[in-house]
């Protein structure tokens, strides 16, 4: 599959798609695995640790590689949780995702897009849309966890949780972190099409009561093709009041993404 990158990766990251807030703490991970913890009990853990908050506001410190070319830039990202997630570069480039929206216009060629996730999910080689793409940056699972769907098992440092049916197609893995009940990892595997999507969360900072990804690592595979993603999440605040300024300049030309 050939997929056309838009110029700039302000829009390629905000769309898989934090003000100084001296609180922020790097935590230290030194839980121990029980491999006698029930799936029911796992789940309940993790479930419990999903964030609560209202807005977030952060600096986003993004890297991609795709091979060929290594890209570094760092975009005001904020967040309105499970209705807006918005980015900007010094205003010169700006994306905004929603429920129902993904677009983003660049004023340093006079171009836009304004669709939906097609080109998110295909970018990545899976099903996408903003609650998946929210979990995604907040260090939780993309599908909807509960007991009685899935088993787990012990690797050297995380409870794994897996569907007790894996898809022929589709196969996933979620990776908890015995301390924090975060994820560690969450994988997922299309062989015959050859995609493979793996999201490390190499570190969590704790921000007022909240236990947030620091540090996260993107790889999706495509075939042939191969696109690494480094996020790294700095000076993050939470709930603020916070506008999301979004609007496509008359003019402007439509970019069209294959």
């Amino acid at each position: 599959m050939n997929i056309k990158y838009p110029k700039t990766p302000v829009f390629l990251l905000g769309l898989l798609i934090l003000v100084g807030c001296k609180s922020a703490k790097t935590i230290i991970s030194n839980g121990t695995l029980d491999a006698g913890l029930s799936t029911k009990q796992i789940v309940k853990e993790a479930n419990s640790k999903k964030s609560d908050f209202k807005t977030l506001a952060a600096r986003l410190k993004i890297e991609t590689d795709d091979g060929t070319k290594t890209q570094s830039v760092t975009v005001s990202m904020r967040m309105e949780k499970d209705k807006t997630i918005w980015l900007s570069k010094l205003g010169i480039v700006k994306a905004m995702i929603t429920p129902n929206r993904v677009a983003f216009y660049n004023t340093w060629d006079n171009t836009y897009f304004d669709g939906d996730f097609s080109y998110l999910s295909k970018l990545l080689g899976t099903d996408l849309d903003f609650q998946k793409v929210q979990n995604l940056l907040l260090g939780e699972a993309i599908l909807e966890l509960d007991s009685k769907g899935y088993k787990n098992d012990v690797n050297d440092k995380s409870y794994v949780l897996y569907p007790k049916k894996q898809d022929e197609l589709y196969e996933i893995f979620f990776l908890f972190n015995p301390s924090l009940f975060k994820l560690d990892s969450q994988q997922i595997a299309q062989t015959q099409e050859g995609r493979f999507l793996q999201i490390d969360y190499t570190s969590y900072q704790k921000v007022e009561k909240e236990t947030l990804p620091q540090v996260v690592d993107i790889v999706a595979v495509q075939k042939n093709e191969e696109l690494n993603i480094d996020l790294e999440f700095k000076s993050v605040s939470l709930n603020q009041t916070l506008k999301f300024p979004f609007r496509i300049p008359s003019g402007y030309e439509e970019i069209e993404l294959k």
